[in-house]
């Protein structure tokens, strides 16, 4: 697979995976994982708007009443305000591609590598990374600006999975198979030192 290493950031986009109201008006949203998931997320949008980058948003919808289409939860969270030049892509799938036309964007954009963020950690998120990088994506993984809930042990009555452990699953069956686990101070860092090595545009007289 192609690694961070490989492809610069110029080639990258980032992905705001399901982060929706649709989360927040559940009872499980009390025992999220990650407090700090919409400021981390908030930052990466800017740090990639700043760096020139590609944003894109997803919203997933099945049969639940709160991700419904046509429910009035089936939107981003109040945090999020996309530009026009970033999409916002409906899906019914647990990847990001399948149900999606992101891969023609990518490739229409020059993408070669990808952030990914959003709800859930192990489901959405991971699903995404996986794929993403079977596709030929070099991909970061920004596991604080991911999100999650405990998991029920649906054969053993109020047994669960706690987060700690889902997120470190993940972190175990991603890191150098699929991904680069990365923070979201880190990658800001990286974006911001791209930024600033850019040649300034050069003035026409």
């Amino acid at each position: 697979m192609l690694t961070s290493a490989d492809v610069p950031l110029a080639e990258s986009a980032l992905l705001v995976i399901d982060a929706q109201a649709s989360f927040t008006v559940t009872p499980r949203w009390a025992r999220r994982a990650n407090p700090a998931f919409d400021a981390n997320v908030a930052a990466l949008v800017e740090a990639h708007r700043s760096a020139g980058l590609p944003v894109f948003y997803f919203l997933h919808t099945d049969g639940d009443a709160e991700f419904a289409l046509g429910s009035p939860h089936l939107r981003l969270m109040d945090f999020l305000t996309p530009r026009a030049d970033e999409p916002v892509l409906v899906k019914s799938t647990r990847n990001c591609f399948t149900s999606t036309t992101l891969q023609a964007r990518l490739v229409a954009l020059g993408v070669r590598r990808l952030a990914i963020t959003g709800i859930q950690t192990e489901q959405c998120c991971e699903t995404t990374a996986r794929l993403a990088a079977d596709l030929g994506y070099a991909v970061d993984f920004v596991v604080d600006a991911t999100d999650t809930f405990p998991i029920a042990n649906t054969d053993v009555p109020g047994e669960a999975l706690g987060v700690e452990a889902v997120v470190e699953r993940t972190v175990y069956a991603l890191r150098r198979r699929f991904a680069r686990i990365v923070t979201t101070a880190a990658l800001v860092e990286e974006l911001s030192a791209t930024t600033a090595a850019a040649p300034a545009p050069e003035l026409v007289a």
